[in-house]
């Protein structure tokens, strides 16, 4: 806990330092250059496989994301640190973590921004919201204006089948827009238990007691080292105790160099 309450009061003394870089309706939250608090994730977790989906092309935008100057994944040290048990724990049970994204600069957020309020551009709806008018992206919060991938502590993320060598069916692709991304979906997350109920579905998806279970394998592992689950994404993790609550970090993904 101590060393948690330093992260805090570092991240408290930033924002009280970079008054120019605040907003003016929420001094709390600050714009951050800084990133010796970062790591590249590989340098802690070597054995996770990078797919940065924002780096390249297949993403729901359909382009490389502003700021993703290299395809690789850096974190908040304490959060690659917890990742790092994740992987010890999920190579046992045979799989590797593949990730594919973790801190996300503020200027990446920015452009989903600018694509979501361009309603014609449509070129990816097939593959990530095909249910979905783009027109609906902002209210039902598939879009936000601020990220918790840009205070570094989160990752999307799932699993690798070492001996299969494939990735494990999760039942879904990352970054579908939809309820089907949902943990609960077709099961209770809280007790790892497949009811099948996939009502929420708008056109009757569905997933099956194996691919549900694999998710539940994932999000267990995530759990167990100090990671929290988001409700609406299968993939998307936060540590619990994260260093820069309210600190949205600006640098690009590049590899971090000491």
């Amino acid at each position: 806990m101590r060393k948690t309450n330093l992260w805090v009061l570092f991240a408290a003394f930033v924002c009280g330092i970079m008054v120019s870089s605040c907003s003016e309706k929420n001094t709390k939250v600050c714009l951050e250059e800084d990133s010796s608090q970062f790591v590249t994730l590989t340098d802690v977790v070597p054995d996770a496989i990078m797919e940065i989906r924002y780096y390249g092309t297949y993403n729901f935008v359909g382009t490389r994301i502003d700021g993703y100057e290299e395809p690789t994944a850096l974190l908040t040290r304490v959060a690659a640190d917890s990742l790092k048990a994740v992987s010890d724990d999920v190579v046992k049970q045979g799989y590797r973590l593949k990730i594919y994204d973790a801190y996300r600069p503020q200027k990446g957020v920015d452009h989903f921004v600018r694509w979501a309020a361009n309603i014609p551009d449509t070129l990816m709806k097939q593959y990530f919201y095909p249910d979905l008018d783009k027109s609906v992206l902002f209210d039902q919060e598939y879009i936000y204006e601020k990220s918790g991938h840009t205070r570094g502590s989160t990752v999307d993320l799932t699993l690798f089948d070492m001996a299969a060598e494939k990735e494990v069916d999760m039942g879904g692709t990352f970054d579908w827009f939809g309820p089907e991304s949902h943990p609960d979906f077709c099961g209770n997350p809280e007790t790892g238990e497949y009811t099948g109920d996939n009502s929420n579905s708008p056109v009757g998806r569905t997933i099956s007691p194996e691919q549900f279970a694999n998710r539940m394998i994932l999000r267990q592992a995530m759990l167990r080292h100090g990671f929290k689950a988001l409700d609406s994404e299968w993939w998307h993790f936060t540590l619990k105790d994260e260093p820069f609550p309210e600190t949205y970090f600006t640098f690009p993904v590049r590899q971090i160099k000491r």
